[in-house]
């Protein structure tokens, strides 16, 4: 049996989810953009209008203005995003148990065998217009036999459309894009392929299957792979996904960080929210990353191997002090600053005690992260702060926009 898999992208998520909050702003040109007076100055996301004015997504917001005169930018509301996310997805679940979110705004949905959806077209159209209307929201859909061509398809056409990318009209469609445009094609990638005279997803798909391996390697075959309409992968049941890679927090301070209490504010924040985040999420962490950006905005990161898997928010903000004691030198600036947690494992796993732990310490710890989570989660979270963070609070507050949950 032909897999039917459907791939449904929210048309301008931040954007559109803003005029469901601003009616009075439709008909205008409407972007979602960082605080400038942070330094957190560019465009998020944009809608159509705006993107048809020019507007591009990571434009500082005063090229924005620029190519946009009448433009009117909003400061983004995360928490409001990710509940309508929620609720997108709460739609999808109602047609299958096979979701696989991909990002906020994302997700793959396998309908093969579904009884009363074999019709694609059909199928596509009502899972459209059941997200318009349990949300208001519009998404893009594309319908195909495998995850990689669906993307593609709800890429095809925009916004509010349905795309079906059948094997007949597979060449047709597909081969004319820009080989930009294939899931995981990166910038460098690009370039290069375009250097080799490389420029179509067909050019690619025509090329000799052992060019693309001896020049990128893994990622290559995968690409050819995909060129050609080859994707087995499977749609996993979010049960099933498997665990992050990493989940980290970065922020560009609204003024550089020049000593040592300047950078352990901004870390005890971000450490917090690493921490929060592995606790909800049930995972724990072995190994710690530091990245920072100076103020001539040259980037580096450097890493720590704990001596055994954690998720208290202390042990994460002790590792990346010592990281920063040992990598940075004062009183050179810093201009960013982020924490990731790597090596993760379930926080239920079984590891090896250690002889000189003081696990009930450890216990008590957690305890009452646990208990600052609830508080925060109930009654927001600058409900309970930590002292250092009133001296300086635009160094000790991080942005929830700044959180990165990779599984990739």
């Amino acid at each position: 049996m032909e897999r039917m898999i459907l791939h449904s992208d929210i048309n301008a998520c931040y954007a559109s989810i803003e005029l469901l909050r601003h009616p009075e702003l439709r008909g205008r040109p409407v972007a979602v953009g960082g605080e400038q007076e942070l330094r957190h100055g560019i465009i998020l996301a944009k809608d159509q209008m705006a993107r048809a004015a020019g507007v591009r997504t990571g434009m500082t917001l005063w090229a924005a203005r620029q190519q946009c005169p009448e433009l009117t930018i909003l400061p983004p509301d995360f928490d409001l995003y990710y509940d309508y996310s929620r609720r997108v997805r709460q739609v999808y679940a109602d047609f299958t148990d096979r979701c696989e979110p991909f990002g906020m705004d994302e997700c793959w949905l396998d309908m093969t065998g579904c009884v009363g959806h074999e019709d694609a077209l059909q199928t596509a159209q009502a899972v459209r217009q059941r997200v318009l209307d349990a949300t208001g929201l519009t998404v893009s859909v594309g319908v195909s036999w495998c995850k990689v061509i669906a993307k593609l398809g709800s890429d095809y056409r925009k916004p509010n459309a349905v795309t079906v990318i059948d094997r007949a009209r597979f060449a047709d469609m597909v081969w004319p894009l820009p080989v930009g445009s294939l899931l995981f094609a990166g910038r460098s990638s690009v370039r290069q392929l375009e250097r080799l005279g490389i420029r179509t997803v067909g050019a690619l798909a025509a090329a000799d299957a052992d060019m693309p391996r001896q020049r990128f390697g893994k990622s290559g075959v995968q690409l050819h792979a995909y060129a050609n309409g080859y994707d087995p992968a499977p749609v996993h049941r979010v049960e099933d996904l498997p665990p992050p890679k990493s989940i980290g927090n970065s922020a560009t301070a609204p003024r550089d960080l020049i000593c040592e209490a300047d950078a352990r504010a901004a870390l005890l924040s971000l450490s917090e929210s690493v921490g929060a985040r592995l606790r909800l999420e049930g995972y724990q962490c072995r190994t710690v990353e530091l990245s920072v950006r100076t103020a001539d905005l040259r980037w580096c990161s450097h890493r720590m191997a704990l001596r055994h898997p954690t998720d208290l928010t202390s042990e994460v903000l002790d590792a990346a002090l010592a990281l920063c004691e040992q990598a940075h030198l004062w009183p050179e600036p810093l201009r960013s600053i982020g924490v990731r947690a790597l090596d993760l494992q379930p926080a239920c796993a079984p590891h090896q005690m250690d002889l000189f732990e003081d696990a009930e310490r450890r216990a008590r710890q957690r305890r009452l992260d646990i208990t600052l989570d609830n508080l925060r989660a109930r009654y927001g979270k600058t409900c309970v702060l930590r002292g250092r963070a009133c001296f300086d609070p635009a160094l000790g507050l991080v942005q929830r926009e700044e959180h990165a949950f990779l599984r990739k």
